[in-house]
């Protein structure tokens, strides 16, 4: 499928912290039930209190994918340091898209934005982690049709 030309991204600020709150809670129950393990024990409320705080101290950026007026997913990333990636680097903290989005490469498309901006950063690569492989296993192979590598674990890398 294409992606529906009413789709548009852009950096989010404190003011749509309620709804990135709400989305990672998403994302969230969905791994907890995916799952069946309870790995977060995530509290809406407390939830965006913290993301409006990031947004504000920009510790936090968040690209958000629009349809209309409705954020349908994002991806959240914020900066790291380490001798192993010769500097600085990304790391995708969060990344969710609404279950009636996707497949729609709404996922891609955000996806390529956060690449532009690391690489706007200087930063090296984009790393992140996948949840458990067997219950997600489509997601792992998104983010290696993306051109991301399994470097141990679960945890992943882009290099840019």
């Amino acid at each position: 499928m294409r992606m529906d030309t009413r789709v548009n991204i852009n950096f989010v600020n404190a003011d749509n912290a309620a709804e990135i709150a709400q989305l990672a809670v998403c994302l969230t129950n969905e791994i907890i039930e995916r799952t069946g393990t309870q790995h977060f024990d995530v509290d809406l409320p407390q939830t965006t209190v913290l993301c409006k705080r990031f947004l504000e101290e920009q510790r936090y950026r968040v690209l958000a994918t629009w349809h209309g007026d409705k954020i349908i997913g994002f991806i959240a990333l914020c900066e790291s340091y380490a001798l192993y990636t010769e500097g600085c680097f990304g790391i995708i903290q969060e990344f969710y898209v609404l279950p009636e989005y996707r497949r729609r490469k709404t996922g891609e498309a955000l996806l390529r934005q956060a690449k532009h901006y690391a690489r706007t950063q200087a930063w090296k690569r984009l790393e992140l982690c996948t949840p458990p492989v067997e219950e997600f296993q489509n997601t792992v192979d998104f983010y290696l049709k993306q051109g991301f590598e399994i470097t141990g674990g679960y945890k992943m890398k882009l290099p840019l």
